[in-house]
This record gives C-alpha cells, sequence and structure tokens, in this order.
C-alpha cells in the first residue's frame, strides 16, 4: 500500500503521526477543502438569483390601496357621565353623529371605550348602543389588568 509506514530515503524522521501500527493517523483535509470551495462557488452563483426573482408586470385596478395600520378610536367615559373624543367633550346626542363621520372611510369598524369605574352601567350600556348605532361591528372595553387569583 502506497503511502503505509514511514517514509524512505527522506530527512524526515519524525514518526508523531504514525500509529503503533504504523498506519498513518493524520486526516487528509485536501478532498474536504475541495468540496468547501465547490460549495463556495454554487452558493455564491445562486444568492443573487434567490435575490432577484423573477420579472413580473403586475396588472393594474381600480381598487382602493391598502391603508396604513389605522389608531385605534378611544371613546372615554368621565365619571359625571361626559363623553370624550380624542380629547375633546362631545355631548351625548352627537356621539352617534360624530363617529359615523369617523368610521366612514375606516376599513376596521372598531373602538375602545374607556370607562370610569364609579359610573353606572346604564351610562355605559348608552354609550355603546350608541356606538353600535354609529355602525361599529367591534366595540372593546378597556380595563386596568387586576391582581391574578388562585385556582
Amino acid at each position: 500500500m502506497a503511502g503505509v509506514g514511514p517514509k524512505k530515503g527522506g530527512s524526515h524522521t519524525d514518526l508523531s503521526n504514525y500509529g503503533s501500527d504504523g498506519m498513518l493517523s493524520e486526516i487528509n483535509v485536501t478532498p474536504f477543502v475541495d468540496v468547501m470551495l465547490v460549495l463556495l462557488i454554487i452558493f455564491m452563483v445562486s444568492a443573487p438569483l434567490m435575490q432577484q426573482g423573477i420579472q413580473v408586470d403586475l396588472p393594474k385596478t381600480k381598487s382602493p390601496t391598502l391603508s396604513e395600520q389605522e389608531k385605534p378610536v378611544v371613546l372615554v367615559v368621565g365619571k359625571g357621565g361626559t363623553v370624550q373624543l380624542a380629547g375633546n367633550t362631545i355631548p351625548s346626542d352627537q356621539v352617534t353623529t360624530r363617529l359615523k363621520a369617523i368610521f366612514e372611510k375606516r376599513e376596521k369598524k372598531e373602538i375602545f371605550i374607556q370607562a370610569d369605574k364609579g359610573i353606572s352601567y346604564g351610562v355605559v350600556a348608552t354609550v355603546m348602543s350608541q356606538a353600535q348605532a354609529a355602525g361599529i361591528l367591534r366595540i372593546g372595553l378597556v380595563t386596568e389588568p387586576g391582581e391574578a387569583r388562585s385556582r
């Protein structure tokens, strides 16, 4: 077998790379390096193709563009039953008309109600019914997180 045993005729007399049976115990890394270079070339060639993709001419439509993330609308009901929308106090008989104007062009018909815990349930129910009359489909009540109960 070629390459087995100590080299003859050379000045190299270090036998530390040979096992007790005279076999060469050093790993030949040349095939490993060759495979890695081939893989590197393959990835270097294919990477720009994956980023570019295929050129497509998209059709033109008259549909509206997708809107950006809309800010949530928060209706605040104070202790005296006063209703505030975006920091402005509005009379209770104008809540429905104001909400209709705001949600006329909005895609998401969603509102959050922040009600003081000291007001009666009837006041909150009235504001919720006014929001439903304005065409709002989803109504959420804002609360503060309480202490977790142990079961």
